[in-house]
């Protein structure tokens, strides 16, 4: 015998040193004896159940890991336990009495298909593996484990190493094969297994057989009284019950005439199908098996317990009968047969009861009549007098094992309805088997554990808890059915674990039979436990295993095998993976040969396999003829790449060289909606210039920008843009459209050629820009650090900090004139060189400070005239005088604010000592005049006094000019604004008063200013393009015969958060369905013998958003995509100072950010789109895929497929269409035989009004998989997947090009309309192609025969079609006849549309569109602001949905039932949109979105106002007022915790909600109510805000909280409670609107605390 040197650590120490846990453990002596032989050798622990076999195995794991830690290489410890339930108690054992990393395995944990990654990631965290056998088989066969990185393999219930179990093969197969071997240790109570044994001999031989196997020697305890003082020896007693009375013999009789009957009525049901296939005909053996089986347990209930049973059997057969949910009618009618024969034999048995049985069970306790009677066995009533032996004693715990799961369940349900013994529980246990009556594995452990812990009394059992289960409080086992072997006998016994617990077997009186069988064990249980004992090891020859010379086939990469015996296991698990439909089972079909004495097995795999047929090697066996077929068959498909090199099914991930295994490598939600990250912001290379750094001639790329109002009267300058670059034609010659409050202005951008500018010019320009863009959007007077904080002039020198070399341009004004032409254009030198006078007189006079007016200097700076006072209508500026009928609309610069402004009108009999009006930036109560308030506020001492004062138009902040706010489509609509549509209200402009000498004079059109505001749009715009044509740039690196328009790719880069009027929604739907067919076309061409799956898991790894996101990050697509509305304040043109600077806080120095985990993070409150200076932004992940599919569609919009497939080259997808490929296709459809089949393809083809090149694409095309009964090699299976893409893309095209005004969401629901399998099998059905389907499934034809019927009749009634299921198959076979046509036409799309567009019509159309009941359902309560609340329950096979809807009045309830949840609430909605309707509430088919509602879910924090909203007028204020409640403490310290609502605990308010806190951070209260009334089911709350503006500042709150501003809002708030009324409150002023809401929503919910409908603050 092997015998593995011990891992022993040097140092020994004691065990009570080994524990550190507090319980600990102390091992007795017979342990420590044990523990001592099994480290030194290999051993089979054969000790009573109870005695800590167990706590042995825990000192050897403490051992042997102890001694690991110091080496270098890590092992592992493996615990193997037969069953489920033995994994986790054993696994609970080691987890509480180690501190090693512990992990149980099993095959509802999905072990089964795991990969090597999972199994990896598992043995590097674990230290302890518990499983069952059959796993680590199953890893060692897969080579995910070896016998290498094992130090020690604990086998419990060892004595089941026999036969073919899994430990016999684990030992047999791989470690007596292995070169390391780990230390054994195997636990047993009972080492021989089999039934009975004749002798000492023969229990020898079965012992050394066992160690033989396990390569282990028995060691047992000689000396048993310490083992018998601690383990309690049950009682063993024998129970007599008197052998059945021979009594029901008529109801016997009847049942199997019944039986018979209804078997007949099968077979005659079977004979009139319309056709015999061969799934029928398995259906029918399966119903007459499921008959034959309720007969057999009826009979078998009725026999050996009594006529009580049997009535409880039959219920439970009808609970387990079908809910018979079958489609095809016929089958339906063959499936209620079962129901039908139940349902009699019911009504029989009940005949035989008297008063329906219910007098029985109030009988007390003598039941020995109802024994005479039948209606319960002697057996049955000897169980219930031993039961009555235990008495009122709660505490008991029994264990009834019996034989089948059957008797266990109606055994406990006749007991639990007998009253004398209702102060007990009951409860059965069977295994978790395919049985119609086993139990679930979760229902086992909960019963197992409710056992245990003495809830449960009385436990019937089958043997799935005789080995091994720890109950230590049992009291007695009762054996109602008798052990077969002495592992059985011994093993129940030893569940008895109390003090004085009792062993019980019933036996039958006079049953020699049953004697000698418990004679026989009793005798065998001797013998054993003598041979284990007395045996000497020494002395004892071992039995070597024989290790058989197995053929096993290897896989020299990973060392994965496969023999003859495990082969076939893998044939089958290889069809099970193959793709499938309720109507085609794969699996492998075997035939036999027999030639001469020799058999060979033919085995025929399912068309969609690698192969489809192989004949094996000549065996003297079938069974062995069998397995080597499989054998051969698995080494080919390895081969073949059909089976990786584990020998896993499919070879379906991708390869280490494909580009779409990129994707593994990025973390974790890559392309996912809740992740975000951070990323840089690529730079526009055409803005960036060197000429501002030297002063010498330039020559510029010139643009003249052209503004035409749509009102006539308003007149726009024109401008130059003069750039060192030059712009692509489709930048630099382009149309913006500007909105403005009440008009809009068309700006048309022209390429004027190159323009000259010397070195003087350059300077002038400059200055000009500087001027002008500070003056109206920055500051012309900053604050000096240098000069001590005072202020300073912007311009005072030349600043070369406003001009980077990354923004480079000069935007200068064109001179008026009346004549269009581009050679007539001129630069306004006049109003720029006006410009450069403004700014030299403000660097002389600009008054900075206070200081300015001591000495003599007092308004030295303005402008002097002696003769003033005597010249009319002359008014003196700061640098001028002018006659009073020039003022109007001229530009003036006021010389102490440095404030732009334009001249409206001199306002007569005013002057500067007019009272000060407060009309600017100061309390009008501090000064008397304006003449004191300059004097206090600027120290300036006004020359002229008495001048009129001047009215001027203050400059504002410019303003997104790109968004028409009128729109109600909103920006993703696209529609363009027209004159006279709607207009929003106009607010009023703030002018403001001033003394004319305090104004400078700037000689520039009135126009130019006006020009200014719509610059900042028109830039942005064009930034935009440049950068798109950069793009554009990047990707053509490569040669190509195409130009995409800048326009096209700028809507790619475009999301909804720029609030534009397009962006990338479209474009992203249109590239989805480009890239899917690309890959799938590629993929199809590509692998010919992979099948549809694998296909299918290919094309979703390329195309998957994770696989997106790293192709476009690795193109720095993030990079171009803009992803936040146009901010006007935060633009700064060249030579303008930022006055709203957003420093850099992201931890990142450069412009590009790192990919790191840092800068990712799924946290809700981070911003999205906004940029910091560095031009760092956060985000969505998935933005970045979208913008991937984006730029695919706008390729294919722009050029075509070749256009669309060069950007994928570009971005590193593979989805090259070779045209030799192509050819290959069609070669080897060329070689399906179609002859048999030629006046069915005419026919078809006439049909389709297309004549096949190649007749076997078309037949592979109607070729269902099911054909393979016939011997047919293919199937549509791979040209379905290649059609389903090719009528996607097919479909949303023509939508995208038929409906350029819809917007995305409704573009979406026209194509999930349009392209879907019920859609696609209508379109056969009307065409009559069903007739052509070629197939061997009497279901499908079934299903198809109805689905035809019901179309017509729907077309007879012009009913809705929408809830009619179609059968898959139509929908597939229309798809695969998409994909024949392609490939028949060499990848044609046109020529397939062409056949297909007439096919598929009507296609719909907006106005047609039909919203699935539960979406139109949720949407038009959105809009309606009412909650729905759904409840799901699953009966049988159905669901039923039941959706609650509360409106202001009434409760509404719709029901439904389905084969899934969607279908039975898809039901339900139905019921309620008709109750709806009644009421006079529907909904259009779509709610359109708002500008403000992006597409995203409405919640009362995303700044759309969900809660429903009306403006008021100011007059409305007083009439609100009245109905305001205050409540006192409103304004204390806010709490910023988040609001909780829980459930109140206790019964007086257990409808009651508890607000825990509220958080008063904006939105918060508003969040609190919302989720309150969602939670109730109340209708939304209503807003009603009015807006108050003052002259003067309104403070408003209190503390950190405090605001200031011009502007009050308050809002009223309106919510109606059912069965209750209506409260209407009003808030607090606040400072904008949706802090309005918080207040009156805060209000609110202090209001229904004071009534009692929420509790706020736990009470």
């Amino acid at each position: 015998m092997h015998s593995p040197e011990a891992i022993i650590n040097p140092r020994k120490r004691n065990f009570q040193a080994m524990n550190s846990k507090p319980d600990d453990f102390r091992p007795r002596e017979y342990q420590k004896k044990m523990f001592e032989v099994a480290m030194r050798r290999n051993t089979i622990a054969v000790l009573d159940t109870g005695a800590g076999k167990t706590m042995i195995a825990v000192m050897m794991i403490k051992e042997i890991a102890a001694s690991l830690n110091l080496s270098a290489h890590k092992k592992l410890i493996i615990f193997l336990a037969p069953t489920v339930h033995l994994v986790h108690q054993q696994f609970e054992v080691i987890k509480f009495h180690t501190d090693f990393r512990v992990e149980e395995y099993y095959g509802a944990k999905g072990v089964d298909e795991w990969k090597v990654d999972e199994w990896e990631k598992e043995t590097n965290e674990h230290d302890i593996l518990v499983m069952t056998p059959q796993i680590l088989l199953d890893a060692l066969r897969k080579a995910f484990l070896s016998f290498e990185m094992l130090s020690l393999m604990i086998v419990d219930e060892c004595h089941r190493a026999t036969g073919n179990h899994p430990y016999t093969k684990i030992m047999q197969d791989f470690y007596h094969k292995s070169r390391s071997k780990p230390k054994i240790f195997g636990m047993t109570a009972s080492p021989v297994i089999r039934k009975g044994v004749s002798s000492i001999m023969d229990c020898e031989e079965q012992i050394s057989e066992l160690e033989g196997i396990l390569d282990s020697q028995v060691y047992t305890i000689e000396d048993r009284t310490e083992l018998e003082k601690i383990i309690p020896s049950a009682k063993e007693i024998c129970r007599f019950y008197d052998p059945a009375v021979s009594i029901n013999m008529d109801l016997k009789a009847k049942l199997e005439t019944l039986w018979e009957k209804f078997d007949a009525s099968l077979l005659e049901l079977q004979g009139s199908m319309p056709s015999q296939f061969r799934d029928m005909e398995d259906k029918y053996k399966a119903l007459r098996k499921r008959l034959s089986n309720d007969h057999a347990k009826i009979l078998y209930c009725l026999e050996d317990l009594g006529l009580l049973c049997a009535y409880e059997a039959v219920k439970v057969c009808l609970e387990n009968a079908r809910n018979v949910t079958e489609e095809y009618e016929f089958y339906r009618k063959s499936s209620l047969q079962s129901k039908y024969f139940l349902e009699e034999v019911l009504s029989a048995v009940n005949t035989s009861l008297p008063h329906g049985n219910e007098i029985f069970w109030d009988i007390g306790s003598d039941f020995s009549k109802t024994v005479a009677m039948g209606y319960i066995s002697p057996k049955f009533y000897e169980l219930l007098q031993i039961f009555q032996s235990f008495g009122e004693a709660r505490q008991v715990l029994c264990l009834i094992f019996v034989e089948r799961i059957i008797g266990a369940k109606v055994i406990e349900r006749v007991i639990r309805r007998i009253t004398y013994l209702s102060h007990f529980t009951f409860s059965y246990l069977t295994g978790s088997n395919s049985s119609v009556d086993a139990l679930a594995p979760k229902v086992q452990k909960e019963t197992l554990e409710s056992f245990r812990s003495g809830k449960v009394n009385l436990l019937f059992s089958t043997d799935v808890i005789e080995e091994g289960i720890h109950v230590p409080n049992c009291s007695s086992v009762i054996r109602f059915d008798l052990p077969k072997t002495v592992r059985s006998y011994v093993q129940s016994r030893g569940r008895a674990r109390q003090n004085d617990s009792q062993f019980i077997m019933m036996l039958e009186r006079g049953n020699i039979k049953q004697r000698d069988q418990i004679f026989d064990i009793i005798r065998s249980e001797y013998s054993m436990t003598d041979t284990a004992v007395n045996r000497d090891p020494e002395a004892c020859i071992f039995r070597a295993c024989t290790i058989k010379e197995t053929n096993a086939y290897y896989v020299d990469a990973t060392g994965a095998s496969v023999t003859a015996d495990s082969s076939v296991n893998l044939i089958h698990r290889y069809c099970e993976k193959l793709p499938r439909d309720k109507y085609f089972t794969p699996k492998p079909i075997f035939q036999f040969l027999l030639s001469g004495e020799s058999y060979q097995c033919k085995l025929t795999l399912p068309p969609n396999a690698a192969f489809q047929t192989l004949i094996g090697p000549p065996s003297k066996n079938s069974h062995l003829s069998k397995q080597l077929a499989c054998f051969d068959a698995c080494k080919k498909l390895h081969q073949m790449g059909a089976l990786n090199n584990h020998l896993l099914p499919f070879n379906d991930e991708p390869s280490e060289s494909d580009s779409t295994s990129k994707s593994r490598e990025s973390t974790s939600g890559a392309g996912t909606t809740k992740r975000k990250e951070l990323h840089g912001t690529t730079s526009v290379r055409l803005l960036s210039g060197t000429w501002g750094l030297k002063h010498d001639a330039t020559i510029f790329h010139a643009y003249r920008i052209h503004f035409s109002c749509n009102k006539p009267d308003e007149q726009y300058s024109n401008f130059v843009l003069l750039i060192e670059s030059k712009l692509d034609d489709d930048v630099g010659n382009v149309e913006v459209e500007l909105y403005l409050v009440s008009k809009f202005v068309k700006s048309s951008v022209s390429s004027c050629g190159q323009m000259h500018l010397d070195g003087e010019q350059v300077m002038k320009a400059k200055c000009f820009q500087e001027l002008f863009f500070n003056a109206l959007f920055g500051k012309l007077f900053v604050r000096s650090k240098s000069l001590g904080g005072e202020r300073k002039f912007l311009m005072q020198s030349e600043n070369a900090s406003l001009w980077d070399q990354s923004n480079m341009y000069l935007l200068l004004p064109v001179e008026t004139s009346n004549v269009s032409t581009h050679e007539s254009w001129r630069i306004n030198w006049m109003a720029i060189n006006s410009c450069v006078t403004v700014v030299d007189y403000m660097k002389k006079n600009a008054w900075l400070s206070v200081k300015q007016s001591s000495g003599d200097n007092v308004n030295s700076s303005l402008h002097r005239t002696d003769s003033i006072e005597t010249i009319k209508n002359v008014i003196h500026l700061a640098n001028k005088s002018v006659d009073s009928e020039n003022l109007r609309q001229m530009v003036v610069l006021a010389i102490h604010t440095g404030r732009l402004y334009s001249v409206l009108y001199v306002v007569d009999n005013t002057s500067a000592e007019s009272p000060f009006d407060g009309n600017s930036d100061a309390n009008p109560s501090s000064y008397s005049s304006f003449a004191e308030y300059f004097y206090k506020k600027y120290g300036i001492v006004l020359m002229h006094p008495g001048q009129p004062l001047l009215l001027l138009k203050q400059s504002h902040n410019a303003h997104n000019l790109l968004v028409d706010f009128k729109n109600e489509a909103g920006a993703s609509c696209g529609k363009r604004f027209e004159a006279g549509s709607k207009m929003v209200v106009k607010k009023p402009q703030t002018h403001v008063h001033m003394p004319p000498e305090l104004l400078v004079s700037v000689d520039v059109p009135i126009g130019v200013v006006k020009s200014f505001y719509l610059l900042p749009s028109l830039m942005h715009r064009l930034e935009s393009l440049m950068l798109a044509s950069q793009l554009r740039e990047d990707i053509s690196c490569l040669d190509n015969n195409f130009r995409i328009s800048s326009s096209l790719i700028l809507e790619a880069i475009t999301t909804l958060r720029c609030t534009e009027s397009f962006s990338m929604e479209r474009l992203e739907l249109l590239g989805d369905s480009v890239l899917k067919y690309a890959v799938s076309c590629h993929l199809f061409l590509k692998y010919p013998k992979k099948h549809e799956g694998q296909l299918s898991t290919r094309r979703s790894w390329a195309v998957c958003n994770a696989t997106l996101h790293t192709l476009g990050i690795d193109r720095n697509l993030q990079g171009y995509i803009r992803d936040g509305a146009f901010d006007p304040r935060r633009w700064v043109a060249p030579g303008q100072r930022s006055l709203r600077p957003y420093p850099c806080s992201c931890g990142v120095d450069t412009l590009e950010v790192p990919l790191d985990s840092k800068f990712q993070t799924e946290d809700t409150k981070i911003i999205v789109g906004k940029c910091c200076d560095r031009g760092h932004r956060w985000m969505g992940s998935k933005t970045i895929s979208d913008c991937v599919e984006a730029l695919i569609g706008a390729y294919y919009v722009g050029g075509g497929l070749t256009a669309a497939l060069h950007l994928m080259k570009w971005l590193g997808i593979d989805a090259e269409l070779d045209p030799s490929l192509v050819d290959e296709a069609i070669r080897t459809a060329s070689l399906h035989s179609y002859i048999p089949k030629a006046k069915e393809i005419e026919v078809l083809e006439s049909k389709l009004s297309y004549k096949f090149s190649i007749k076997g694409l078309l037949l592979e095309a109607i070729t269902h998989a099911s054909e393979q009964e016939l011997g047919v090699s293919y199937c549509y299976q791979r040209l379905e997947f290649l059609g389903d893409s090719v009528l996607d893309i097919l479909i949303t095209w023509h939508l995208y090009q038929s409906h350029t005004e819809i917007d995305p969401g409704e573009l979406t629901d026209l194509r999930s309309a349009s392209v879907n399998n019920d859609n696609f099998a209508h379109a056969a059905v009307k065409r009559d192609l069903h007739q052509h389907l070629q197939h061997c499934s009497g279901f499908l034809l079934g299903q198809i025969t109805e689905y035809v019927k019901s179309v017509a009749d729907s077309q007879a009634t012009t009913k809705s079609f929408q809830s009619m299921n179609a059968p898959k198959a139509l929908g597939d076979v229309v798809e695969s006849i998409a994909g024949a046509i392609l490939i028949d036409t060499k990848l044609n799309l046109d020529e397939v549309w062409r056949i297909f567009k007439p096919l598929l019509s009507p296609i719909v159309t907006p106005d047609k569109l039909e919203l699935p009941p539960l979406r139109e359902l949720i949407e038009l309560c959105d809009s309606l602001g009412y909650f729905i609340k759904e409840t799901c329950i699953k009966n049988g096979e159905m669901v039923h949905a039941e959706l609650r809807l509360q409106l202001k009045d009434v409760l509404l309830l719709g029901e439904g039932f389905g084969h899934n949840r969607k279908s039975a609430k898809g039901q339900a909605a139905v019921h309620l949109l008709k109750d709806l309707e009644k009421r006079g509430i529907s909904s259009s088919k779509r709610r359109k979105q708002g500008p403000d509602e992006v597409g995203v879910p409405c919640t009362p924090d995303l700044g759309n106002d969900c809660f429903g909203q009306t403006n008021s007028d100011t007059s409305e204020l007083a009439a609100q007022k009245k109905q305001k409640i205050t409540i006192n403490g409103l304004h204390s310290e806010a709490n910023t915790n988040s609001s909780r609502i829980n459930e109140c605990s206790g019964t007086s308010c257990d409808s009651i909600p508890v607000l825990s806190s509220i958080d008063r951070k904006k939105g918060g209260p508003r969040t609190s109510l919302f989720d309150l009334c969602k939670r109730l089911q109340w209708p939304i709350p209503t807003f009603k805000s009015t807006e108050l503006k003052s002259r003067t500042p309104i403070e408003f709150c209190e503390g950190s909280e405090r605001r200031t501003g011009f502007n009050s809002f308050t809002s009223k708030i309106t919510l109606t409670i059912p069965d209750f009324g209506v409260i209407e409150l009003t808030g607090d002023p606040r400072a904008d609107k949706k802090s309005s809401y918080d207040s009156a929503s805060l209000l609110m919910l202090y209001e229904l605390g004071r009534q009692g409908k929420v509790i706020i603050g736990g009470g």
